[in-house]
């Protein structure tokens, strides 16, 4: 199969990347965050989420988050939303983009939500249908789709299984993750075998860490299979909870200068994206994981 003539970014920065920081993350630092990804070109954006501010105190400001975000022609701003409670304050905060987080691990799925996968999918199940009844999107997530810290390797049909039932719930989007980081080319192929016996391409989303260097070799894979829409995080902000030390999610500056070489639209601007990266990595403290942002950044200079 040929490679897609266009791929879409979903930026997981401002949630999925910010979440795990040990230091407070300002409001205003995540709303000139998204503010310099939109004008860099990105146009779906996870802002943050409704879980419990017990659990992740990071996330605790998305209502103010989202409400200072001006709405934008084709923009979406995606919020995780783990049960009924959490929707119920996204519709108050007027969210109309939601996700919901599944795994493909039994173990896994009992670890952080204390649930069985079956319990998980039901729960999901209610979120979906009230989502859908009040006119919101409604995305799925398929944590541990080749592998789990716990279990180790995923058989590709569980992921198949997980994903199946989440399109059947109304998800318009399934994202297969990689959590741990160690997936291969041939490992994605597999799963994505599994997966596509199901599901059109067209409902498919791959999202991959980088604890091994494989993340971009793994989009490679994807692309090939027509796989057109990417998960990625500006800076690579975001770490592996589960491989202490290791490089977590996939930069969005890295994949969008794959994109380019081969040719690919996505609509990003890189140098602005480029940028963006450098500006929060500053304001955190950190060290930019995207290769391709400091490579261009010191050639800039």
């Amino acid at each position: 199969m040929s490679l897609p003539t266009h791929v879409r970014l979903v930026e997981v920065g401002p949630r999925d990347g910010l979440q795990n920081e040990p230091g407070q993350v300002t409001t205003q630092t995540k709303i000139e965050l998204i503010r310099r990804l939109l004008d860099a070109g990105l146009r779906t954006i996870e802002v943050g989420s409704f879980v419990s501010a017990k659990w992740v105190p990071q996330m605790a400001d998305t209502p103010q988050v989202l409400r200072a975000l001006q709405p934008i022609e084709g923009a979406h701003y995606l919020a995780l939303v783990p049960n009924l409670q959490g929707l119920q304050r996204a519709r108050a905060a007027e969210v109309r983009d939601i996700a919901v987080f599944a795994a493909a691990s039994e173990t896994f799925t009992r670890r952080n939500i204390n649930a069985s996968i079956e319990e998980s999918l039901a729960r999901y199940a209610e979120v979906c249908a009230a989502a859908l009844a009040a006119g919101m999107q409604v995305r799925g997530y398929v944590s541990t789709a080749i592998a789990c810290p716990y279990e180790g390797d995923i058989a590709p049909a569980r992921v198949a299984a997980v994903a199946r039932r989440l399109a059947q719930m109304g998800c318009y989007e399934i994202s297969l993750g990689d959590t741990i980081g160690v997936g291969t080319p041939a490992r994605v192929h597999a799963m994505l075998d599994a997966v596509l016996k199901d599901l059109p391409l067209n409902r498919i989303a791959v999202h991959f860490h980088d604890t091994y260097g494989q993340a971009l070799a793994n989009i490679y894979a994807s692309l090939e299979r027509g796989v057109a829409t990417v998960d990625s995080s500006v800076a690579g902000l975001g770490g592996c909870p589960y491989a202490p030390g290791a490089s977590g999610n996939v930069a969005s500056e890295d994949v969008v200068y794959l994109l380019q070489g081969l040719g690919i639209e996505c609509g990003i601007d890189l140098d602005k994206l480029t940028h963006t990266g450098a500006t929060i990595c500053a304001a955190l403290g950190r060290e930019n994981q995207s290769k391709a942002g400091r490579a261009l950044l010191a050639k800039a200079q």
